[in-house]
């Protein structure tokens, strides 16, 4: 049995080590909260963070500061969050291929299941198989046909090699079991415009960036890669109605810190994204971009990221993925 003073001492050690971080927790947030977004200004990344941070800093009641560091397809803002302080004032909205893509294909600086805290997924937003307008298929079966026809011919934009435009492609190569050749670009516009020049055939890219050209009627949709059909663009069957249900593709944004943030200071930063999200404006909003809110528990999340980083890290396998690890 410990003595007075044992006793003494340990009570001493808790209210030094753990009473600062437990009264943290309890009064946050107390400043300003830094949201890196790992991307240029304009993108649905950054759309996202300025909608509903701007809400989440009304619920606060302090500011919330977007700090855009865009490099390497989002993993140089995200490695930033990692490297931060861990309590609560610096956070990253994050999309999918840094979390659950790029780790798999490159040599990343963090490590995602040890670096970082997961807050919430915010969003998710649905990849659309579109094809040019010269190319002579008006439903997926006539797109499969006309690709197994000309093997090797026909072929893919994507917003990158690595990213989640690209990889979508590759599953639907080994889904649909044809050959057509990856043709990467640097971001989406320039695949958008190489498409409506019709130098490339196809791609799979976010449904807000090419919802335009599919109104216009410049590019034909031919599947989503979603549970549901976009209400955005109602006439476009999802890839299970067209008889590849395993071909479910959705970018998707969600919130992280850093390791070893307060788990009390994580529950907070839930509450006020989650609230933050309710909010009919922000909903109402984020719809029209084609962007679905989709709130979870810290828990949640981190099981979505590691089942996504399983998936894709098997669909770069099976397809010969080049990668740089």
């Amino acid at each position: 049995m410990l003595g007075k003073p044992a006793l003494a001492a340990l009570l001493l050690l808790w209210q030094v080590l753990l009473w600062p971080v437990l009264a943290a927790a309890e009064d946050f947030p107390i400043k300003p909260i830094k949201l890196i977004v790992p991307f240029p200004p304009g993108g649905p990344n950054d759309i996202i963070a300025r909608i509903v941070g701007q809400r989440m800093s009304e619920i606060a009641h302090q500011p919330v500061v977007i700090d855009n560091r865009s490099g390497q397809a989002g993993v140089l803002g995200t490695d930033a969050v990692a490297k931060s302080s861990p309590d609560g004032y610096t956070i990253g909205i994050v999309s999918s291929s840094a979390l659950a893509i790029s780790p798999t294909m490159e040599k990343v600086a963090y490590d995602v299941a040890k670096d970082f805290a997961p807050i919430t997924l915010v969003a998710t937003v649905p990849e659309m198989l579109v094809v040019a307008g010269n190319v002579p298929a008006g439903n997926m079966s006539e797109l499969v046909a006309l690709a197994k026809a000309q093997p090797g011919k026909l072929n893919f934009a994507s917003a990158g090699t690595g990213g989640i435009t690209h990889l979508a492609g590759e599953l639907f190569k080994l889904t649909a079991k044809i050959d057509i050749v990856h043709v990467p670009y640097r971001g989406a516009a320039p695949a958008i415009n190489d498409l409506l020049g019709q130098q490339v055939q196809m791609a799979f890219l976010d449904l807000p960036v090419i919802l335009p050209h599919i109104k216009a009627g410049t590019l034909r949709g031919i599947a989503l890669g979603a549970k549901e059909r976009a209400s955005t663009a109602p006439d476009v069957p999802t890839t299970a109605e067209v008889g590849m249900p395993d071909l479910l593709i959705e970018n998707w944004y969600g919130m992280i810190a850093p390791a070893q943030t307060p788990p009390a200071v994580i529950a907070e930063l839930n509450k006020i994204a989650t609230q933050a999200m309710a909010d009919p404006s922000v909903k109402e909003k984020l719809a029209d971009q084609g962007l679905t809110l989709e709130p979870q528990t810290p828990d949640e999340f981190r099981a979505l990221i590691a089942a996504e980083s399983k998936k894709w890290a098997k669909v770069i396998k099976d397809a010969g993925v080049e990668t740089s690890k």
